[in-house]
């Protein structure tokens, strides 16, 4: 059952970016979640709506959002999940969308009885060149 509820948890985080809805994003993690995310800063703690609808408006169009083949691991009342990641949309002033793969991997706790998510890790790799581009047009 618990792998269920949290393959739920991964599908309405889905549907919360596609719908660009910070309140229902945000539930999903539990207070004092931290964060490595691929936006600045390094690390940040607590989710807050405030930033996602800022960020939600830097779109013109609905944000696709797919964890491909997560893998969960549960042990007892902890939990964690790792995929590929797949964002896209179209940023405001654009014409058409970009498209961004990236590494997530979320840990769990299970909270009064309910998945919530209390760290998140999400990055992109860079060149090992000396250029330390990041290295966004990789695709699985």
């Amino acid at each position: 059952m618990s792998e269920t509820e949290i393959r739920n948890l991964l599908a309405e985080r889905t549907c919360a970016m596609h719908a660009k809805d910070p309140e229902r994003l945000v539930a999903g993690y539990a207070a004092g979640a931290v964060k490595f995310d691929l936006a600045p800063p390094l690390r940040t703690t607590g989710a807050s709506a405030e930033f996602l609808t800022k960020w939600f408006g830097t779109f013109d169009s609905p944000v696709m959002y797919e964890y491909r083949d997560p893998e969960v691991t549960v042990s007892g009342d902890l939990a964690f999940v790792t995929s590929l990641t797949r964002m896209s949309a179209v940023p405001a002033g654009m014409s058409e969308p970009f498209t961004l793969w990236f590494r997530s991997t979320l840990c769990l706790r299970r909270v009064d009885g309910t998945w919530r998510i209390v760290h998140e890790h999400n990055s992109t790799p860079f060149a090992m060149d000396g250029s330390f581009r990041a290295a966004i047009d990789l695709q699985p």
